[in-house]
């Protein structure tokens, strides 16, 4: 990029790699990160960016690849300003650099019911963007509002509607950055809360691969929700079990491989590159669709460029 930029009071840097950044530990430089000190500060810096130059906001790369020649954008990523977390009565308003288990865990202290965070991975940003859910409990089902910072560097909240919750996703516009959230959830005794949260963990452990270098669910589980991506709307239907019939489990590329523990994990077995984990990813949806017809969608996000030939 040879465009002139704004200076803020947070961090600016350019040809940062974000490898480092992601929990597949793949991938290539962003053109610039900025990380903002504050609120005022991310609106002050997108305010004066030239409208051209492209926004990515990333938080803390839980469910994303990027690929390995990089991405040209301005990455913004949330840091110490933006994961507080305070309880009012049965709402929690939390920062979108919180993590999605803190929240979880800091509410069931105070009394409220947001278990469902508790094995999500990510930060809240991420959480509201993708609608993210577990146990038949999504975000749309507990969301309140949000704040966030346009493109123009303008300040507005979000409200449901707003949003247009949906399975895995919502109407979040193009380099729009979420700043708080606000959820309510119902009452619960902080102890009851807590051994919920610890039964929630120890399953996972059991179940998926949670000691491995991954990204969390690779697919959406096809034709899983309707249109509101609420709990009433679920089917039996897995991804793990379309990759398995497929014969899929286990399969390799590279450094990647489908995670023989769950199916549905990508996982960096060491030394994978972002080609790698993209290209398995790839041909698992090709046998899955040449064994069921069934289209497999990317629950894991891709962004930048391939590297050079």
């Amino acid at each position: 990029m040879t465009q002139r930029f704004p200076t803020p009071r947070g961090r600016l840097t350019a040809d940062r790699s974000l490898a480092d950044l992601t929990w597949l530990r793949v991938g290539g430089p962003a053109a610039w990160l900025f990380q903002p000190a504050d609120v005022e500060d991310l609106c002050g810096f997108l305010r004066e960016l030239d409208p051209a130059v492209t926004v990515f906001p990333m938080g803390v790369g839980s469910n994303l690849i990027v690929r390995d020649g990089g991405l040209n954008a301005v990455v913004i990523r949330m840091g110490r300003g933006f994961n507080a977390i305070t309880v009012e009565g049965n709402r929690v308003t939390a920062g979108a650099a919180a993590l999605d288990a803190h929240v979880a865990k800091r509410a069931a202290e105070a009394g409220v019911d947001l278990t469902f965070l508790r094995t999500i991975p990510g930060a809240v940003g991420g959480a509201v963007r993708m609608n993210a859910g577990c146990y038949g409990t999504y975000v749309a089902d507990h969301f309140i509002e949000a704040q966030a910072v346009t493109r123009a560097g303008e300040v507005v909240t979000l409200r449901p509607d707003d949003l247009n919750f949906r399975y895995r996703q919502t109407d979040l516009a193009e380099g729009c950055v979420i700043t708080q959230a606000t959820f309510e959830g119902a009452s619960g005794d902080p102890d009851e809360l807590a051994a919920r949260m610890d039964a929630q963990l120890k399953k996972r452990d059991e179940t998926q691969p949670t000691k491995d270098r991954t990204a969390g669910s690779t697919f959406r589980n096809p034709a899983g929700f309707s249109s509101t991506g609420r709990a009433d709307d679920a089917h039996d239907l897995k991804a793990w079990k379309v990759i398995d019939d497929a014969g899929m489990r286990g399969a390799t590329l590279g450094g990647a491989q489908m995670s023989p523990m769950h199916s549905n994990f990508l996982v960096n077995t060491g030394g994978a590159t972002a080609a790698d984990l993209e290209g398995l990813g790839e041909e698992v949806r090709k046998k899955v669709f040449q064994h069921s017809g069934i289209e497999l969608v990317w629950e894991i996000m891709r962004v930048g460029k391939p590297a050079p030939e």
